[in-house]
């Protein structure tokens, strides 16, 4: 089929790489297929209430090293779920879905290109099965979706969070401290396990391994008794304790969005190492700095790839699939296939086997 015009919307938390997908797109839109751009402005939501511009090859000239996403992206335009305050401060939902199907056909759009994580992927699967022609583009710096070895923005947050343990290690030397370094990854440990050993952290908590304190405390004393008197202990999120619920951080949540946001563990972790360890503890929260800033090479390539590849797939009218990496290749996954599911790092992955073989504590 031809594509004539199109649109694309980024949705969900920002990450390095967007960028490099929204150039790509147009790029390869305009100048393969002639067709018109139409850039969404901040996600599903810019789609509820009709916000979108055109996009030209000349708008994308200099944004392939840029971080976030020209077109804005939120956490809280659920166009079947809608969340607002009313006058009272109390919160509303409402169900914009057919608002928003209007406003695709008033667009005379050929196919939207939805680029996002699970939730915002899991939106397009929706709107596929009332008749849009849409694709899906995967993004997270979790790493956390079924169907593709690696998403775009992953990499760039590892090695942030590489490069801010290796800036740890030198403060937590000289200052005989344990160092803690919280990362992101809501319900996936992959980048505090990725980056944990790039990092030379000594001990490495995730989500999918409920720790036990004393064999993190274990750890600190064996250092300290072989001469090494200071640790380095990268915390996912969503890390937990055996027997207990992963900490969620109250006053960062936010009632819009619906879901209750993660941190506070790392801080957690250095209270108990505090009372039971004559060693000064630190916690650092490295944040979004992991998702904001300039895309590494692997995400600004893999980002461009996925891009074209979605035109592709449009052109030939395969809609209802996403664009995945896998053994190397992009290949097409079709959405209802990702159903909502998490993918965590496995029991009996290579990276745990590693890490535990070189001495690395996970806890357990």
């Amino acid at each position: 089929m031809g594509l004539k015009r199109i649109g694309i919307l980024t949705g969900g938390g920002d990450c390095s790489g967007l960028n490099a997908v929204i150039r790509a797109v147009t790029r390869s839109a305009i100048i393969e297929h002639d067709a018109e751009v139409v850039g969404i402005e901040d996600g599903f939501e810019g789609l509820i209430f009709d916000r979108h511009r055109k996009l030209t090859v000349a708008d994308t000239k200099e944004i392939l090293p840029l971080g976030g996403t020209i077109l804005g992206t939120t956490n809280k335009g659920h166009p079947f779920e809608y969340r607002e305050f009313d006058k009272e401060g109390g919160v509303t939902v409402k169900d914009y879905s057919k608002q928003t199907v209007e406003n695709f056909k008033n667009l005379k759009l050929d196919c939207l290109f939805v680029v996002g994580g699970d939730g915002t992927l899991q939106l397009a699967h929706r709107f596929c099965e009332m008749g849009l022609p849409l694709i899906g583009i995967p993004k997270t710096i979790d790493n956390d979706l079924v169907g593709t070895d690696y998403t775009f923005g992953y990499q760039t947050a590892v090695q942030v969070a590489s490069d801010a343990l290796d800036r740890l290690h030198t403060t937590g030397e000289s200052h005989q401290r344990v160092m803690i370094l919280e990362v992101m990854g809501r319900d996936a440990g992959w980048i505090a396990l990725e980056a944990g050993l790039a990092g030379r952290a000594h001990a490495i908590l995730i989500p999918e391994i409920p720790y036990k304190m004393e064999k993190v405390l274990e750890k600190i004393r064996l250092r300290i008794e072989g001469g090494s008197p200071f640790s380095v202990i990268v915390v996912a999120e969503g890390a937990k304790e055996v027997g207990k619920e992963a900490i969620t951080n109250e006053l960062a949540s936010n009632r819009l969005q619906g879901v209750a946001q993660l941190g506070g563990v790392g801080y957690h972790v250095a209270r108990e190492i505090g009372e039971q360890i004559d060693l000064e503890v630190r916690c650092t929260v490295l944040g979004h700095t992991q998702r904001g800033g300039t895309p590494l090479a692997f995400d600004r390539v893999l980002g461009t790839r996925l891009g074209t590849e979605a035109v592709q797939a449009a052109s030939e009218g395969k809609f209802g699939n996403m664009v995945a990496l896998q053994a190397r290749e992009i290949v097409l996954v079709p959405l209802k296939s990702l159903a909502g599911i998490v993918r965590q790092v496995p029991s009996d992955s290579q990276l745990i086997r590693t890490a535990e073989s070189i001495g690395v504590c996970l806890g357990r």
